[in-house]
């Protein structure tokens, strides 16, 4: 579903060169949930970017269901992105104004749903994330945790062919992050794939598959120890 081959990422100025990514393989089939890690500055950021088209590399190959999309112009992925991917942040990016319908509705709007299609998919993804009794209510009035939840309805309702997940419950207590990541695992488990990329090795743990990355590579050697390796430095 998700290909990198050899790619590389190099941010230039006039008189520094910084390599992000050094060519950078990586492969994820359908219905994965795969965490990324590794220190600060490691890659793990970019890797994302360019994961979800919101940055060009600067060499190899990103493949996304089979179709090269490595040198899409602006509007070309603009149109993947909003078709294929669904992005869950740290910060959970909701409109204070907007209830909890009009912020899951905000992306579809976007994409020129009916207005019917438009409310099935608020409905059922707001329900999947247990949150039915609550569809009027502003982000104010939810929890950290609830507010999370709103996020992912809002990137499931797009029917994505995977969720990048961003530090996800950087900003919820353990228990609330226990409860979003509970509910990724659902997510997961009905078929949905997620690429999650974080610091955190007990979230890191629930992943199916764990990725490494330092110096702007995958790592070699076992993962698990590498997460060991991090916990202990």
């Amino acid at each position: 579903m998700l290909k990198m081959t050899n790619v590389s990422k190099v941010y230039r100025t006039d008189t520094v060169e910084t390599h992000a990514l050094r060519e950078f393989s990586l492969t994820v089939d359908e219905g994965e949930f795969v965490s990324v890690t590794g220190p600060s500055g490691s890659g793990k950021t970019t890797f994302l970017n360019i994961a979800g088209l919101l940055e060009d590399l600067t060499s190899g190959t990103y493949e996304l269901d089979g179709r090269d999309v490595s040198k899409l112009d602006d509007t070309a992925r603009s149109r993947v992105r909003n078709e294929k991917i669904g992005f869950i942040f740290q910060s959970f990016n909701l409109i204070p104004e907007l209830n909890v319908f009009d912020n899951v509705d905000v992306p579809l709007r976007y994409r020129k749903f009916d207005a019917a299609e438009r409310k099935r998919r608020i409905e059922k993804c707001v329900e999947m994330v247990g949150l039915g009794s609550r569809m009027r209510h502003l982000p104010a009035q939810l929890s950290g945790g609830q507010q999370q939840r709103v996020a992912i309805a809002r990137a499931l309702a797009g029917e994505p062919r995977f969720l990048l997940a961003d530090e996800p419950t950087g900003n919820l207590d353990s228990h609330m992050a226990d409860s979003v990541l509970d509910l990724l695992g659902e997510i997961n488990d009905a078929g949905t794939t997620i690429i999650m990329v974080t610091h955190e090795l007990a979230l890191a743990d629930r992943a199916k598959r764990n990725i490494f990355v330092r110096d702007g590579q995958v790592s070699d050697g076992s993962p698990d120890l590498h997460i060991a390796n991090l916990a202990a430095g």
